[in-house]
């Protein structure tokens, strides 16, 4: 396996910028996820990792060695790609063997590759089956096995569940896991799906317009995110967002919240009386109380899903709140409730959407 380290990779396609310079450690093992929305350039970095792509400057090395300019064929990575990409008339052994028997591996080589690969993907009982004879997750895990059976220095993986049911999805992301904490490989793995990121990921890179946003463990970016982007893309349902004003910020920032003011103890952040910050709470981390709580709210919408409740309620001016709730709710629509926050897990981001430190 290998270590990968991008330097100042910039990629264009003729006037338009896709990404800006992106600076990019991997270690050797690790498994690192890119994330972001649609058009963040989390594609085009993979293909200019796998050699797909030439970068437009910048420098792409792997175990040391400067590949920036190797084609793609030589740079020992293996991807997986969203379509499956296998050849139907070929059986499941055949598309497993055939780079191998490119590579020009004796028989006998090839076929203890491509029977380990199997057995650890339990296709075992499906080598001698056309990929038609098969279902979305066998075939994708046809598509991995192609990857395992050439020993890659790293593992790419672009969008590979995007075309599976949400059973067949999870189900394989959970495939997925357990086979890097087998291999032990380098695994580079594109996803648009947060939830994805999170359970799979060593290390998540958020992207944004072609720029990196943060990185860092799943549950650094969760707890931690050094802007109002990554909030609110890792972590569902989203982190709730609503507009505040400082009143004073003297060791203790007071803010208004709607028609509520709040105090949070914390270090002084140099912040101006009258200036608008966003003040950042995840559904989890917002309580019903009894009492007369920080917010007064009405019900919009409560959504029951047995072990777990979502509530929408609106309160006056602040967008709607999204509540998570454990167990099953006794509320309904219309009803009025009042909220409390969490002061532990608040965040406060700036006019920029930068994050202010937290205490």
């Amino acid at each position: 396996m290998a270590e990968l380290k991008l330097t100042g990779a910039s990629k264009s396609f003729g006037n338009i910028d896709v990404l800006h310079g992106i600076d990019l450690a991997v270690k050797d093992g690790e498994f690192v996820v890119f994330v972001g929305p649609s058009g963040c350039g989390k594609s085009t970095l993979l293909r200019v990792i796998a050699g797909l792509e030439n970068v437009t400057s910048g420098e792409v090395h792997i175990d040391g060695e400067r590949v920036t300019h190797l084609p793609a064929s030589d740079r020992g990575l293996a991807m997986v790609f969203q379509s499956y990409a296998l050849y139907p008339h070929m059986s499941v052994r055949r598309n497993m063997a055939f780079a191998l028997e490119n590579m020009g591996l004796k028989p006998k080589d090839i076929e203890a590759r491509v029977d380990r690969a199997a057995a650890m993907l339990r296709l075992t009982d499906y080598l001698d089956r056309k990929p038609k004879a098969l279902s979305g997750g066998q075939r994708q895990r046809v598509a991995i096995g192609r990857a395992i059976v050439r020993d890659p220095k790293i593992f790419l993986f672009d969008e590979p569940l995007s075309n599976l049911d949400a059973e067949l999805r999870v189900a394989t992301r959970k495939e997925l896991a357990a086979l890097h904490a087998e291999l032990g490989g380098t695994m580079i793995y594109v996803t648009h799906d947060q939830v994805e990121a999170m359970t799979l990921a060593d290390r998540i890179v958020v992207l944004k317009a072609g720029r990196i946003e943060q990185i860092g463990t799943p549950l650094e970016l969760y707890n931690h995110p050094q802007n109002a982007f990554v909030a609110g893309f890792i972590g569902s349902p989203r982190m709730n967002f609503l507009p505040a004003a400082v009143i004073a910020d003297d060791g203790t920032l007071r803010l208004t919240v709607g028609d509520r003011e709040i105090a949070l103890p914390r270090a002084a952040s140099g912040l101006k009386a009258g200036a608008a910050v966003t003040l950042g709470i995840r559904p989890e981390h917002i309580d019903v109380t009894p009492d007369a709580g920080m917010i007064a709210a009405t019900v919009d919408l409560v959504e029951q899903l047995g072990g777990e409740t979502f509530i929408y309620a609106s309160a006056p001016g602040l967008p709607q709140i999204t509540l998570r709730q454990h167990g099953q709710s006794r509320f309904n629509r219309g009803d009025a409730i009042a909220i409390r926050f969490a002061p532990d897990h608040l965040h406060i981001f700036d006019a920029t959407g930068a994050a202010l430190a937290r205490p």
